[in-house]
């Protein structure tokens, strides 16, 4: 396998635009020193411009320590900008642009996560190593928990949309103040709160970026944290009737595969179409003693229930689709399942309340409505008219790991079919410009034991064949019309580069699904297929099932949903279908 830094030489050298400014080391080092003299940012302070060499480690001594970002190795020249920007007179972003010295035209804005205020160094880095003039923010607040919120509505916005927004207008400033030429195309990539500041600048701003990479979108926001934030009471905290001990999610996890591994025609730990997986968890029942051990009480089968199960409010109105089976052991039990408060009801602290001492234990459904009522600053992110994206010339490629334990990957989808149905196009129409991806045994963002390296990250890059890796892919279908019909993934032996490729899969674009051939190996990609007939043309949003209307292959490459069940059939009667 070619080390990184020969694929990283390698693809500059075959995708350099022509628009690309490259300096003299000379130059660039005296024009990036001179650079924070002569900016000028509106409300803002240009703190420093600096030289970074290749191989140097930046240190971050102050940066917050919830951000758990205490240093970023760089490994390509460039120049760091470092600068604060005022948005009101009681609020601030800060922000960074790196520079890189093998500039390919093209301006880039990573995102961020969680309720955080942390620049994600990283991905900063991992752009400039590829190019681009990257930049990122510390999203109007630091470290990673909601209390800057706190009787600050200004901080909230910024949280919202206003950071970015702001980030992206100032860092393509300083880029063309830099190089002495507009970049050529711009570029965003980000996941969880990155994917939700990704669509919510197709939604609102446009003109921003020609191509977005949104991955695991925190979008219908309120919704999410209303969700999220339900965990605790619906759990109780350790020890009590409703809790279910760590130690059984193994137990359920296996329970899960058994009854549904195999709907995607072959069991092998990866579920292809988990939304079509109808977990009935009766067979850990501890029976009428409940006094056996390895099972599940009654109380705590109700609860197992709930969870894979829609949310509804009190009115029985959907306010998020249930968390789809197969995440169990990817990370659900150290974040939702615990007994402990999840980071997202900070917002309800905060945002919603404005009250330090809100006990998360007593969410209930009314405070589900007061949130997605007040919806501040339109955070929900679920406006379905992407038109002046569209208009624009705009790429959106949006993707979402199956197995997510954070954010439930059947509402993307939801999105997805919210768009079709906002803008009455067809799926061959929105496909012109936006597309969705479904990626079997991808964790929040990356990991899991599917083929989720995808080149969402550095972390996550493994190659840079654009098949092979989404930010690439989008340079691909920006700038040389060249859509992605499948986006693949590989995954690692025992997880890491270094001990070699294990398989390879090619995710399907949505709808459709990605099954067995029913011979070959399955870890050959091509022992795969993406399929359109009815069977694997049903999924499950807000408790009732779509089904495509056609099951020929070749009409259903402009098919649209048009059958609502509102009763799942049994799993024998799906299976005569």
């Amino acid at each position: 396998m070619w080390p990184k830094s020969f694929l990283v030489l390698a693809f500059l050298a075959h995708i350099t635009s022509s628009t690309s400014v490259i300096k003299s080391s000379d130059e660039f080092r005296s024009d990036c020193r001179a650079l924070a003299s002569y900016l000028n940012i509106p409300h803002g302070n240009v703190s420093s411009s600096s030289l970074v060499t290749t191989g140097t480690t930046l240190q971050f001594p102050n940066s917050d320590q919830t951000c758990n970002r205490p240093s970023q190795t760089v490994s390509v020249d460039l120049c760091r900008v470092e600068l604060t920007i005022a948005t009101s007179n009681r609020s601030s972003i800060s922000m960074e642009a790196w520079l890189p010295a093998n500039w390919t035209g093209r301006f880039l804005s990573t995102g961020n996560g969680g309720l955080g205020g942390c620049i994600q160094y990283e991905d900063i880095e991992y752009g400039a190593s590829l190019g681009f003039a990257t930049v990122g923010t510390n999203n109007g607040h630091d470290g990673m928990t909601g209390e800057s919120f706190l009787d600050n509505a200004d901080v909230v916005e910024d949280f919202a949309y206003r950071a970015l927004h702001i980030g992206v207008v100032i860092g393509k400033k300083i880029s063309a103040s830099f190089y002495g030429s507009e970049h050529s195309k711009s570029y965003y990539l980000g996941c969880s709160t990155g994917g939700r500041q990704g669509m919510k600048e197709a939604q609102t701003f446009p003109d921003d970026f020609d191509g977005i990479v949104a991955g695991a979108p925190a979008m219908a926001f309120n919704n999410l944290t209303s969700w999220s934030s339900r965990f605790l009471p619906l759990t109780g905290l350790p020890g009590s009737p409703t809790f279910i001990p760590l130690d059984m999610w193994p137990i359920i996890a296996q329970d899960i595969l058994d009854q549904c591994d195999d709907n995607d025609g072959v069991s092998d730990g990866i579920m292809e179409s988990p939304d079509l997986c109808d977990y009935n968890p009766k067979a850990l029942s501890c029976g009428v003693s409940e006094n056996a051990t390895n099972c599940l009480t009654t109380q705590q089968l109700q609860t197992i229930k709930s969870i894979y199960s829609p949310l509804l409010d009190a009115n029985r109105d959907l306010v998020y689709p249930r968390l789809q089976p197969g995440a169990e052991l990817l990370g659900v039990p150290q974040t939702y399942f615990t007994g402990q408060p999840f980071g997202a009801s900070d917002w309800f602290k905060y945002a919603i309340f404005n009250d330090p001492n809100w006990d998360p234990m007593s969410l209930v459904p009314a405070d589900y409505v007061l949130s997605s009522t007040m919806n501040r600053f339109n955070i929900e992110t679920w406006d379905g008219d992407l038109s002046a994206f569209q208009k624009k010339g705009g790429k959106l490629l949006h993707y979402h790991g199956l197995a997510d334990p954070v954010i439930s990957s059947e509402n993307s989808p939801r999105y997805h079919q919210h768009v079709l149905n906002t803008m009455g196009l067809s799926s061959a129409e929105l496909d012109e410009f936006y597309r969705y991806f479904a990626v079997s045994g991808m964790a929040h963002c990356g990991g899991g034991p599917g083929a989720a390296n995808i080149g969402n990250s550095a972390r996550n890059s493994v190659s840079l064949d654009p098949q092979e890796n989404v930010l690439m892919r989008m340079v691909e279908w920006v700038e040389n019309d060249n859509a992605p019909e499948t986006i693949t993934g590989i995954a690692l032996v025992n997880g890491t580069l270094g001990s070699g490729i294990a398989f390879k899969r090619n995710h399907c674009k949505w709808p459709a699904r990605n099954h067995y051939r029913g011979s070959g190996d399955p870890n050959n990609a091509d022992s795969w297929k993406c399929i359109w007939g009815r069977e694997e043309c049903c999924c499950w949003y807000g408790g009732i099932l779509f089904c495509c209307g056609v099951s020929n292959e070749k009409k259903m490459q402009n098919h649209d949903f048009v059958e609502q069940l509102d009763h799942r059939p049994s799993r024998a009667a799906w299976n005569q279908s």
